[in-house]
């Protein structure tokens, strides 16, 4: 377990609460990449495996099913008591993460605005580095990809 010990501390000093739904998010977001589980959140969830299929098929629902546990252990275990009594009996990560997101919504809303104002308003001002410059839009892309913001060619 003290493999782990830096990705919690990520987390548990940033237990969701109300006005920290967005950092919380990119934080559980790291640390299920690093202990890849974050494709439970994304991917659809297959069927149960029939009784003859075969042994790679029963592996892989296994696999996803594991993955899935890890990924409800990480939100459950760092959110508030009473959201954890609300999720509890969610089977899906990924429906943990939809209901968390309908309830704190509006922020990320706002957040999704506010950042998007930011880009197109930056610019580079005398005096600042290009690096700095590059890391602060590289910083509002990454919030805008948390939120679930579609960054394409065009944007």
């Amino acid at each position: 377990m003290e493999s782990f010990s830096p990705l919690v501390t990520i987390l548990s000093q940033n237990k969701l609460t109300r006005s920290n739904y967005v950092d919380w998010k990119r934080n559980l977001d790291i640390v299920l990449t690093a202990e890849e589980h974050k494709y439970v959140l994304t991917q659809p969830c297959p069927s149960f495996p029939s009784l003859d299929a075969p042994l790679e098929e029963k592996q892989r629902y296994d696999h996803r099913q594991k993955s899935n546990e890890m990924a409800k252990c990480y939100i459950l275990a760092f959110i508030s008591n009473v959201l954890k009594h609300q999720m509890q009996d969610v089977e899906l990560a990924s429906d943990i993460m939809l209901s968390l997101k309908e309830m704190f919504g509006e922020q990320g809303r706002f957040t999704r605005q506010e950042t998007m104002r930011q880009i197109y308003n930056t610019k580079m001002t005398d005096g600042t580095s290009v690096g700095e410059h590059c890391l602060k839009m590289s910083s509002n892309l990454n919030t805008l990809e948390v939120l679930g913001a579609d960054i394409d060619r065009e944007s």
